[in-house]
This record gives structure tokens, C-alpha cells and sequence, in this order.
């Protein structure tokens, strides 16, 4: 499974893209449960929710902070997630980033009034 090579990894990036097929790299989380199902958060009013819309298909690849990727690339798909679903990928996410997905990231979306939403990444 290329995805479970990630599992160690504390940041990837993840590549999704524009209409006219322009890649977009940002540094993200991920957190892998113990079903082997990987996960990401991002605020409801990036860019990028709406590029998943439009496109599920994405790149992933081990990277720095910055988003230098430091591994090979991985074709997935993203799926958001709702419900029970969404509520067990915080859960993970805030098991492996306590201070950054348990207290910052719900503060900042307090503050700034917009909501997480929550995706899994699958092999594609």
C-alpha cells in the first residue's frame, strides 16, 4: 500500500488541481487510524475544497513544513467525510497533533468562524 508509507510521516503534501490542470502543493497533517484509513483537515473556506470538488484525484508525498516534498509521490483520492465519519478522522488527527488539531485549529476556526471539514485519502 504506497499510503501506509506515510503512516510515520508528520506532515505530506498534498497535491491537488486547478481547472486548467495547474498542480497546487500545500503542506498538510495527516494521521492514519487503526484501520488503516488516512486523514486531513482543512478550513471550509480554502481554495483547495473547492478544487476537491471539482477534482478528488490528488498527489501525495512525504514533505518539510514548507512543503518541499522529501519522498515519492503517490496517486489517491479524497474523499470528504460527514457525520460519524468526520468525527472519528478528528479524533485521529487530534491523537497525533494534541496541541495543533486539539486546541489551535479549533480556536483558530472559533475565532475566524469557519468550520473544518475533514477528508480520507484512498489509493488510487
Amino acid at each position: 500500500m504506497d499510503l501506509d508509507r506515510l503512516r510515520e510521516e508528520r506532515v505530506i503534501r498534498l497535491t491537488t488541481y486547478r481547472r486548467d490542470g495547474t498542480p497546487v502543493g500545500t503542506p498538510m497533517n495527516i494521521a492514519f487510524d487503526d484501520n488503516g484509513h488516512a486523514y486531513f483537515r482543512t478550513s471550509e473556506d480554502a481554495a483547495k475544497v473547492a478544487r476537491l470538488r471539482r477534482n478528488a484525484g490528488v498527489e501525495v508525498a512525504a514533505s518539510t513544513w514548507r512543503g518541499t516534498p522529501t519522498g515519492p509521490s503517490s496517486s489517491a483520492t479524497a474523499r470528504r467525510l460527514e457525520g460519524a465519519e468526520a468525527e472519528q478522522a478528528r479524533r485521529t488527527l487530534v491523537a497525533k497533533y494534541r496541541v495543533m488539531h486539539g486546541i489551535i485549529v479549533p480556536l483558530r476556526s472559533r475565532l475566524t468562524g469557519h468550520a473544518g471539514v475533514y477528508y480520507e485519502l484512498t489509493e488510487r
